[in-house]
Parts: C-alpha cells; sequence; structure tokens
C-alpha cells in the first residue's frame, strides 16, 4: 500500500515544538503500522529554529511536487524575526497546495502565513491564544475564532498554541485510519488525553494552573490522580498542613474556582473524553468518581454521544 505523504513547511526561525509535535505523531503512526512518508520543504538553504537550532537536508520547494492527497503542514515561526523578502517563493507554492487540493494545515503563528498567502480569507481559522486579535485585526477578511484547539474549513486547518499541532495531527490520522487507531498513537506517545477541535484551548487540567503556590498544585495533583476516591476538603486540607477553612478560601484565592467546582469539572471533563472514547456507563463512572450514570447520560447526550451501558 502507498504511503500517504505529509509535506513540513519549515520558515526560518521555526518554533521547535511547532514541528516536531506534528511530526512526531506521523512517525508514530507508522511505528504502530500505518506509516507515513515525511518531507521537508523551506523557502530557505539552511533554516534554523527560534531556539537556534539549524537544519540539514532540507528540500527547496520546487523538489516536491504537491498532490492532492498530500498533507502540508507549516510550522510556526517568531514573527518578530519573519522576513518577508522571499514572499514571492512560497506564496505561490503554498496557494497551489491548496489550489490542487491537498490539506493544509498551520500550527501555532503559522496562520499568518497562510493569511498572507489568502488562504484564509473568508474562512473560520484560529492561532495561539495571544495572537488571535492581532491576526483578526491586520486580516479582517478573516473569522478568528478563539479558545479552540484547532479549526477544519474545507481543506484548510489551522490550530493554535504549539502543542496544539499534535491534537491536529492525530485528528488527521483519524480521519484516515479511524479513531481506535489515533487512541492507539496517541496512547503510544503517553498523551494522557486527546483533544478534539472543539475543546477549549484551556483544558481544566490546565486553566486553574497559572499560579505558584506549591501547597495548592500539591492539592491539584492529588485530585486529579484520585478522581474516583471519594474527596473531602478534610483530608486534602491535612494533606497540605493546614485547616479546611484556609485551605478553601487560599484555593479560591489561588484559582478562581472552588474546590468543589474544580473536583466536578475534572470528573465531568475525565468522563466526556472516556466516553467519547467509547466506555460504558458504569465502567466511567466508577473511574471518574461520579455516582450517578443518569449524570453520565446527560454528559453523553450533550457531547453528541451514544451512551453505552455495562
Amino acid at each position: 500500500m502507498e504511503k500517504k505523504r505529509v509535506v513540513f513547511f519549515l520558515f526560518d526561525h521555526v518554533h521547535l515544538m511547532d514541528l516536531a509535535g506534528a511530526v512526531t505523531v506521523f512517525y508514530e503512526a507508522g511505528c504502530c503500522g500505518h506509516p507515513y512518508e515525511l518531507r521537508y520543504v523551506s523557502p530557505y538553504t539552511a533554516p534554523g529554529t527560534s531556539s537556534g537550532l539549524g537544519f540539514s537536508r532540507v528540500e527547496t520547494l520546487d523538489a516536491v511536487s504537491i498532490q492532492p492527497d498530500d498533507i502540508v503542514i507549516v510550522a510556526g515561526m517568531d514573527l518578530s524575526k519573519w522576513d518577508h523578502t522571499d514572499d514571492g517563493v512560497w506564496i505561490p507554492w503554498l496557494q497551489h497546495a491548496a489550489t490542487v487540493g491537498a490539506t493544509v494545515c498551520s500550527v501555532c503563528t503559522a496562520a499568518f502565513a497562510l493569511a498572507v498567502a489568502g488562504l484564509l480569507d473568508g474562512r473560520s481559522c484560529t492561532t495561539h491564544w495571544a495572537y488571535t486579535a492581532e491576526l483578526q485585526q491586520h486580516f479582517p477578511k478573516l473569522e478568528v475564532i478563539e479558545n479552540r484547539l484547532f479549526v477544519k474549513s474545507d481543506n484548510i486547518y489551522t490550530s493554535a498554541g504549539i502543542s496544539t499541532g499534535i491534537d491536529l495531527a492525530l485528528f488527521l490520522v483519524e480521519e484516515h485510519y479511524g479513531p481506535t487507531f489515533a487512541y492507539t498513537v496517541a496512547k503510544d506517545m503517553v498523551i494522557y488525553i486527546r483533544r478534539d477541535g472543539t475543546a477549549s484551548q484551556h483544558s481544566i487540567h490546565l486553566q486553574h494552573r497559572q499560579h505558584i503556590n506549591h501547597q495548592i498544585h500539591k492539592v491539584q495533583d492529588y485530585i486529579t490522580h484520585h478522581l474516583q476516591t471519594k474527596l473531602t476538603i478534610t483530608e486534602l486540607a491535612a494533606m497540605v498542613y493546614m485547616s479546611p477553612r484556609n485551605l478553601t478560601r487560599l484555593f479560591k484565592s489561588t484559582t478562581g474556582i472552588t474546590i468543589g467546582d474544580y473536583i466536578r469539572n475534572l470528573r465531568e471533563e475525565k468522563a466526556t473524553q472516556l466516553l467519547k472514547e467509547g466506555q460504558k456507563l458504569e465502567w466511567v463512572a466508577k473511574t471518574c468518581g461520579i455516582g450517578s450514570t443518569r449524570q453520565l447520560g446527560q454528559l453523553a447526550k450533550k457531547a453528541g454521544l451514544a451512551a453505552k451501558m455495562a
């Protein structure tokens, strides 16, 4: 069987994680039984990363003739060092890729490149949360959607910041080989939760952790790993040597959410993911510490899923 081909487009000062995350997904797909042909192209003879690492064995744009079945992934770059001198070289190449029907994707700030090439005009799209307003301001013909991991508009895909290139790549693998195989790849990469394009950029696991209080981090870690058990504020407070009242107050002031809401949101997020994987209601309820299968049924309905009974 002929390998599907993924062509990675590198600007100079490319962000390493924007590139490596998606590359690893397709590489691991090969290790799991469905190999992809990986190619790397650039309008520059010796592109480097924003962190100072250089590349070799990168092909010129004209060395790869894009076909309709190809995937083209443009990795994000340091916008402050983006040199537009060669726009006349790479813009026609990207436009041709989109015109022939190839799947054209951007990771993080590479959405600006797709916008410059006119590929996002009249389309919904996204980028890293820190750049959504700037993207919309500079390109008013776009509909920039905030707080989304990735957005699909026909054969054009845009993903949000950095690691969301992994989510997008897993989605593309799923489109080729199905959800079970994509889950196998994610598991092989030790990715705990595979997120889809409708998921928030700010998972509950990350949303309330932008603080430096080690005691609250310890409590959050414990909650995450013990969702299947009955959790009490008294138990959590004793773990960090403070009173339940002080923990309650400190947790809310530090994270912006109550302990009870945090636990409930974590359980519901994990349960929704397990339901998406096709797990049965009773097992999900036990794993997530949710006492009511009726509540799980409501979560499944909200997520547009068919719930399975034990």
